[in-house]
Protein backbone atom coordinates (compact mmCIF):
# COMPACT_ATOMS: atom_id res chain seq x y z
CA UNK A 1 0.00 0.00 0.00
CA UNK A 2 1.69 3.15 -1.22
CA UNK A 3 1.15 6.32 0.78
CA UNK A 4 1.46 9.80 -0.59
CA UNK A 5 0.66 13.28 0.54
CA UNK A 6 -2.35 14.87 -1.06
CA UNK A 7 -1.70 17.43 -3.75
CA UNK A 8 -2.80 19.97 -1.13
CA UNK A 9 -0.06 21.85 0.62
CA UNK A 10 -0.07 21.53 4.43
CA UNK A 11 -1.96 24.37 6.07
CA UNK A 12 -0.81 26.18 9.21
CA UNK A 13 -3.15 28.66 10.90
CA UNK A 14 -3.19 30.51 14.23
CA UNK A 15 -5.07 28.74 17.05
CA UNK A 16 -8.08 31.03 16.82
CA UNK A 17 -11.73 30.19 16.21
CA UNK A 18 -11.90 32.42 13.14
CA UNK A 19 -9.53 30.02 11.32
CA UNK A 20 -11.75 26.93 11.71
CA UNK A 21 -13.31 27.65 8.30
CA UNK A 22 -9.88 27.37 6.65
CA UNK A 23 -9.41 23.94 8.25
CA UNK A 24 -12.87 22.88 7.05
CA UNK A 25 -12.07 23.94 3.48
CA UNK A 26 -8.81 21.96 3.63
CA UNK A 27 -10.63 18.82 4.81
CA UNK A 28 -13.30 19.26 2.12
CA UNK A 29 -10.64 19.59 -0.58
CA UNK A 30 -8.78 16.50 0.68
CA UNK A 31 -12.08 14.60 0.79
CA UNK A 32 -12.77 15.53 -2.81
CA UNK A 33 -9.29 14.41 -3.88
CA UNK A 34 -9.89 11.09 -2.07
CA UNK A 35 -13.26 10.73 -3.82
CA UNK A 36 -15.14 10.41 -0.52
CA UNK A 37 -18.92 10.42 -0.53
CA UNK A 38 -20.80 13.31 1.04
CA UNK A 39 -21.57 11.58 4.37
CA UNK A 40 -18.01 10.39 4.96
CA UNK A 41 -16.63 13.80 4.02
CA UNK A 42 -19.08 15.53 6.36
CA UNK A 43 -18.27 13.25 9.32
CA UNK A 44 -14.54 13.73 8.77
CA UNK A 45 -14.91 17.51 8.63
CA UNK A 46 -17.04 17.44 11.78
CA UNK A 47 -14.46 15.31 13.62
CA UNK A 48 -11.54 17.57 12.69
CA UNK A 49 -13.58 20.67 13.56
CA UNK A 50 -14.53 19.29 16.99
CA UNK A 51 -10.97 18.41 17.96
CA UNK A 52 -9.59 21.70 16.58
CA UNK A 53 -12.25 23.64 18.52
CA UNK A 54 -11.33 21.82 21.73
CA UNK A 55 -7.65 22.59 21.13
CA UNK A 56 -8.41 26.28 20.68
CA UNK A 57 -10.83 26.57 23.61
CA UNK A 58 -9.19 24.24 26.14
CA UNK A 59 -5.71 23.18 25.08
CA UNK A 60 -4.16 26.61 25.04
CA UNK A 61 -5.55 28.09 28.25
CA UNK A 62 -2.29 27.59 30.15
CA UNK A 63 -0.04 28.83 27.35
CA UNK A 64 0.96 32.43 26.92
CA UNK A 65 2.84 31.62 23.72
CA UNK A 66 1.07 32.02 20.38
CA UNK A 67 0.24 28.63 18.96
CA UNK A 68 -0.67 27.23 15.59
CA UNK A 69 -2.61 24.34 14.11
CA UNK A 70 -1.11 22.48 11.17
CA UNK A 71 -3.19 20.14 9.04
CA UNK A 72 -2.04 17.90 6.22
CA UNK A 73 -3.50 14.95 4.36
CA UNK A 74 -2.17 11.59 3.27
CA UNK A 75 -3.72 9.18 0.77
CA UNK A 76 -3.23 5.52 0.09
CA UNK A 77 -5.35 3.04 -1.80
CA UNK A 78 -7.68 2.45 1.15
CA UNK A 79 -7.63 5.52 3.40
CA UNK A 80 -7.58 9.28 3.58
CA UNK A 81 -5.72 10.32 6.73
CA UNK A 82 -5.94 13.87 8.07
CA UNK A 83 -3.15 14.87 10.47
CA UNK A 84 -3.77 17.72 12.92
CA UNK A 85 -0.86 19.04 14.99
CA UNK A 86 -0.72 21.67 17.73
CA UNK A 87 1.52 22.82 20.57
CA UNK A 88 -1.13 23.11 23.28
CA UNK A 89 -1.17 21.15 26.52
CA UNK A 90 -1.34 17.38 26.14
CA UNK A 91 -4.79 15.81 26.11
CA UNK A 92 -5.80 12.55 24.50
CA UNK A 93 -9.38 12.91 23.21
CA UNK A 94 -9.70 9.12 23.09
CA UNK A 95 -9.51 9.11 26.91
CA UNK A 96 -12.57 11.36 27.25
CA UNK A 97 -15.47 10.22 29.39
CA UNK A 98 -17.36 7.43 27.59
CA UNK A 99 -20.85 8.47 26.44
CA UNK A 100 -22.59 6.07 28.82
CA UNK A 101 -20.93 7.91 31.73
CA UNK A 102 -21.80 11.44 30.58
CA UNK A 103 -24.40 13.00 32.83
CA UNK A 104 -26.37 16.17 32.45
CA UNK A 105 -26.24 19.15 34.79
CA UNK A 106 -29.18 17.73 36.77
CA UNK A 107 -26.77 15.21 38.35
CA UNK A 108 -24.37 17.98 39.31
CA UNK A 109 -21.79 17.25 36.61
CA UNK A 110 -20.60 19.73 34.06
CA UNK A 111 -21.93 19.32 30.55
CA UNK A 112 -19.50 18.10 27.92
CA UNK A 113 -17.90 15.14 26.25
CA UNK A 114 -20.43 14.54 23.50
CA UNK A 115 -18.48 16.43 20.85
CA UNK A 116 -15.40 14.28 21.34
CA UNK A 117 -17.55 11.16 21.24
CA UNK A 118 -19.16 12.28 17.97
CA UNK A 119 -15.72 13.06 16.52
CA UNK A 120 -14.49 9.55 17.34
CA UNK A 121 -17.69 8.02 15.95
CA UNK A 122 -17.35 9.93 12.68
CA UNK A 123 -14.08 8.37 11.53
CA UNK A 124 -12.91 4.81 10.96
CA UNK A 125 -9.78 5.27 13.06
CA UNK A 126 -8.52 7.94 15.43
CA UNK A 127 -5.03 8.06 16.87
CA UNK A 128 -3.42 10.54 19.25
CA UNK A 129 0.20 10.85 20.34
CA UNK A 130 2.13 13.47 22.27
CA UNK A 131 5.61 13.86 20.82
CA UNK A 132 8.26 16.58 21.12
CA UNK A 133 5.85 18.94 22.96
CA UNK A 134 3.30 18.57 20.15
CA UNK A 135 -0.11 16.93 20.00
CA UNK A 136 -0.60 14.80 16.91
CA UNK A 137 -4.13 13.67 16.03
CA UNK A 138 -4.81 11.38 13.07
CA UNK A 139 -8.25 10.90 11.54
CA UNK A 140 -8.59 8.01 9.09
CA UNK A 141 -11.55 7.28 6.84
CA UNK A 142 -11.91 4.48 4.34
CA UNK A 143 -11.93 5.51 0.69
CA UNK A 144 -14.41 3.97 -1.74
CA UNK A 145 -13.10 0.90 -3.52
CA UNK A 146 -12.37 1.06 -7.20
CA UNK A 147 -15.63 0.69 -9.05
CA UNK A 148 -17.79 1.90 -6.12
CA UNK A 149 -20.07 4.77 -6.95
CA UNK A 150 -20.12 7.84 -4.75
CA UNK A 151 -23.31 8.81 -2.97
CA UNK A 152 -25.02 11.84 -4.29
CA UNK A 153 -23.62 15.06 -2.86
CA UNK A 154 -27.07 16.56 -2.65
Amino acid sequence: MKKRLCQLQPLTVPCKLEFLDALAVFVQQASKEADLDYRTSYRLRLAVDEIATNIILHGLSDSLQPSTLTVYAELDDQYLTIHLEDTGSGYNPAEAIPPDKIRGPEQGQKVGGWGIYLAMWGVDEFEYVRMHARNLSKFRVRRPSCGEHRESDS
